[in-house]
């Protein structure tokens, strides 16, 4: 009787487990922005969602193990390949997730973008250009950190920056330059997941208050000096513009086979968590195997094997 006392409380606790889990990957999913409010999304989630930092970060390296098999199972049928966007504003964690979700993964089937200021020959192309270079392979995780959606971004809160992009005055000065450009994303993301790329897209929903304390402890502590730019500050003083700009390109992109997810990140452990749910689900969901061999390809490594074993040490 003890013993089955025992099984059925695994049984539970592994139920409540995995429903967690479902939880943090579909909690913060938007596939239909047409009503999305960014403020009525939370900053922080951790207690709501009934979980402690200690439970969470040894979730997080629990799962990164199962997320290193679902990405050698990827690598290994060579067809598939995932997208994942990173969005955020300054100090909201992205090389962190980075850092720590991918921490497990083969680096060999794994490719890091991080999208700078366009140069000359960036800007002497259409803004979808670069992105197009850096696209992953098949049976490969490409991660943009920063992306295509800086043009509805940082080029929607600062216009003048359309100034230095070859673009035709009639068509830069279009009353529909933003919708334009919307429509433009929606139909790229739409054409990857025709060619097999799934696209899964966080924006860490970052606190201007936590910013202003991560900010901080750049400027007051001497080994992180160099992870601050008077930028920064700078660019904080749109705020609002940008939340705006957020809120408006999360509304017109967010689509079943290109989901946002809104990562509560004012908690670092939490977002990683939130971040690492979404990708093993949307992996998951490929149900992807490890090939197996043809008759052939059996027969050449009977051979093989026959040959190997009759040499002599």
């Amino acid at each position: 009787m003890q013993d089955k006392t025992k099984s059925n409380t695994a049984s539970q606790s592994d139920a409540a487990t995995i429903a967690k889990q479902v939880e943090l990957a579909t909690r913060f999913r938007i596939t239909d922005g047409t009503d999305f409010r960014l403020s009525a999304h939370p900053t922080r989630a951790a207690q709501d969602c009934g979980l402690a930092k200690k439970v969470g970060k040894r979730r997080l390296y629990e799962r990164i193990g199962h997320l290193s098999e679902l990405q050698a199972r990827l690598y290994a049928n060579g067809q598939w390949s995932m997208l994942m966007v990173l969005q955020a504003l300054d100090a909201a964690g992205k090389d962190g997730v980075i850092k720590h979700v991918m921490s497990g993964i083969n680096p060999e089937g794994v490719n890091v973008t991080s999208f700078k200021q366009p140069g000359p020959v960036e800007l002497a192309h259409d803004y979808l250009w670069r992105e197009h270079l850096a696209l992953p392979q098949g049976g490969h995780i490409g991660i943009f950190n920063r992306s295509y959606y800086e043009e509805v971004l940082v080029t929607r809160v600062h216009p003048e920056i359309l100034e230095n992009q070859k673009i035709p005055p009639q068509l830069r000065k279009s009353p529909t330059l933003w919708d334009d450009r919307y429509r433009d994303i929606r139909h790229f993301e739409e054409y990857l997941a025709r060619q097999g790329t799934v696209v899964v897209k966080f924006f860490l929903h970052l606190s201007k208050d936590e910013q202003r304390k991560r900010f901080l402890s750049r400027i007051n502590h001497p080994d992180k000096n160099w992870k601050f730019s008077s930028a920064d500050i700078h660019e904080r003083g749109y705020w609002d513009s940008y939340q705006e700009a957020y809120e408006q390109a999360i509304r017109n992109t967010a689509s079943p086979h290109a989901p946002w997810f809104i990562v509560p990140a004012d908690q670092k452990w939490f977002a990683r968590l939130v971040v690492i749910e979404a990708l093993i689900a949307a992996l998951e969901q490929l149900d992807l195997q490890t090939p197996k061999l043809d008759a052939t390809a059996r027969a050449e490594m009977k051979k093989a094997r026959q040959q190997l074993m009759a040499e002599k040490p």
